[in-house]
């Protein structure tokens, strides 16, 4: 009980021990002063004394009555007579809040955006997973589940759950790279998947969603734009068809600008076309916004708001436009797949849904050249990953909480920052059994839910139907796309996150508060 202090349980205390009622104590509980002592009820009186414990020593009864006021001193009790309660059951799934409410207009708000960010994530998906150093196949794998989940735990209308960029570099150093051969890479990245899911469930259950916020806006910002530029780089090989380049920074930096003289042509000029209409098609995007929030005409209207969709997907409209135009060249024209004669495709993508398995956490292989077998098990799969799993788990919900309030402040509405943790702890368990990487809250397809007028959660059903639909249907499509379109996909994705405009600011905090800056 609040607002009992320390004299109060000591009234009572004396009260029990010598069986007698305080009126101090009783009127203290109802706020009378000395002067009303005389009319307190017999009713009153009577209840004090039910409160006596019979047959038990002083010390039992004084630890009864701490109970009472104070609540158990055990810290597991008392949180899980906090957790087990019906109000928190109906926070740990909040779409009981907003599903009864659900109407027409929420249906079709969520149905546009849902749509919107699928053409998104599809192209998107496929390029990150080469970031990841995986099958393009698993970028879509990792776009679909997060949707579904989240509609049922999360507290965002806003927030879409898959593939980033940041995740898939994390992926790349802490699971492809520590994986035995290339095509044991998912093998461990999936297996990444599941342990953070279960890492960020338990400190959304924990209630340890605080801890962002001991983690400095320098910090962030540095990461980001570092992490950009590390990422975008890494696509200039794709962008120019360079082969042999290593991954890490220094190395390929000098791997790079020495092969130059071997770049494909039709790479090249394929990849500064793909960025030239992505770029404009941005701009363009960003002029029409204005205009859809004005009186106009229907029939410009309806021309506003065509070009705003063709501009808002324009990474799905690049993709198709170039894998048609590969299909045609290769198919009507003969022009042969490979070299430096023709442009570098994505190639075969294994087609299908994925059915459910559990992660496998076990490897073995024979090679006939050597006679020589690599076998390991969970253990050994654990501790090559190693820190990987604290590192990708923290990133993780940092990513997804920040952007998660960024736009519920911007269209003014709370978030839960333990149920989001909960929420994408259980969306990463459940993907890793449809072999997904580790996924998070994208910023840049969270922007286009936004825009595009997500009202509830459940706009991610229809992102991940979208996604489900492309596994099953257009994968033999994916072969024609040619890799130098997926890496300007990228790049004009990331070098927005260069946050270029915060470093003249953090040197004024520097000459202001040097000492701070510094351990910052």
């Amino acid at each position: 009980m609040k607002g009992i202090k320390q004299e109060d349980y000591d009234d009572r205390s004396r009260l029990l021990s010598s069986n007698q009622p305080s009126t101090s104590y009783q009127a203290t509980q109802r706020g009378l002063g000395s002067a009303d002592y005389s009319d307190l009820s017999s009713s009153t009186l009577a209840r004090t004394e039910n409160m006596r414990c019979n047959n038990e020593s002083t010390e039992k009864c004084m630890a009864s009555c701490k109970d009472q006021l104070c609540g158990p001193a055990n810290p597991v009790t008392r949180y899980c007579q906090n957790f087990f309660t019906v109000d928190n059951a109906k926070r740990k799934f909040p779409f009981v809040k907003w599903a009864p409410q659900y109407r027409l207009k929420h249906f079709v708000g969520d149905l546009v955006a849902g749509l919107t960010v699928g053409l998104t994530v599809i192209p998107q998906g496929m390029a990150y997973a080469q970031i990841a150093e995986l099958p393009a196949q698993y970028g879509l794998y990792s776009a679909f589940v997060g949707g579904f989940i989240y509609c049922l735990f999360g507290t965002s209308k806003d927030i879409t759950m898959g593939p980033t960029a940041i995740m898939s570099l994390l992926v790349a150093e802490f699971a492809s790279e520590k994986a035995p051969t290339h095509e044991d890479a998912p093998t461990y990245a999936i297996a990444l998947t599941l342990i953070c899911g279960l890492l960020q469930m338990a400190m959304g259950l924990l209630n340890l969603g605080f801890v962002v916020q001991f983690i400095s806006f320098p910090v962030i910002s540095g990461f980001t734009s570092s992490a950009a530029i590390l990422i975008a780089f890494s696509q200039v090989k794709k962008w120019l068809g360079l082969n042999d380049v290593p991954r890490a920074f220094i190395p390929q930096v000098k791997a790079t600008f020495s092969k130059i003289p071997e770049t494909n042509l039709w790479d090249m000029t394929m990849g500064l076309v793909c960025i030239v209409i992505l770029v404009c098609m941005k701009k363009l995007k960003e002029y029409v916004d204005p205009k859809l929030k004005m009186e106009l005409p229907k029939f410009k209207k309806i021309v506003y708001k065509f070009a705003w969709l063709l501009c808002t997907a324009r990474n799905a409209v690049v993709v198709i436009v170039c894998a048609g135009f590969a299909s045609i060249l290769v198919d009507i024209y003969g022009f042969k797949v490979g070299g430096n004669s023709f442009l570098t495709l994505t190639g075969n993508v294994r087609s299908g849904i994925p059915s459910p398995s559990p992660p496998t956490f076990y490897i073995h292989h024979f090679n006939n050249d050597t006679q020589t077998s690599i076998t390991k098990g969970p253990g050994d799969i654990f501790s090559d990953i190693g820190e990987g799993f604290v590192v990708v788990t923290l990133i993780g919900l940092l990513e997804s909480i920040a952007i998660a309030k960024t736009f519920a402040r911007r269209n003014e509405y709370k978030i839960d920052a333990n149920q989001e943790l909960i929420a994408m702890g259980i969306s990463n368990s459940i993907s890793s059994f449809f072999h997904s990487y580790p996924i998070t809250g994208s910023f840049s397809r969270t922007a286009i839910n936004s825009q595009s007028g997500a009202r509830t959660p459940a706009n991610g059903i229809w992102t991940g139907l979208t996604v489900l639909l492309a596994i099953a249907v257009l994968t033999p499509y994916f072969y024609y796309i040619p890799q130098a379109t997926l890496a300007a996909v990228i790049i004009c994705a990331v070098i927005p996150m260069v946050e270029y405009e915060v470093i003249p600011k953090l040197f004024k905090v520097k000459s202001e508060y040097p000492d701070y800056t510094l351990i910052s």
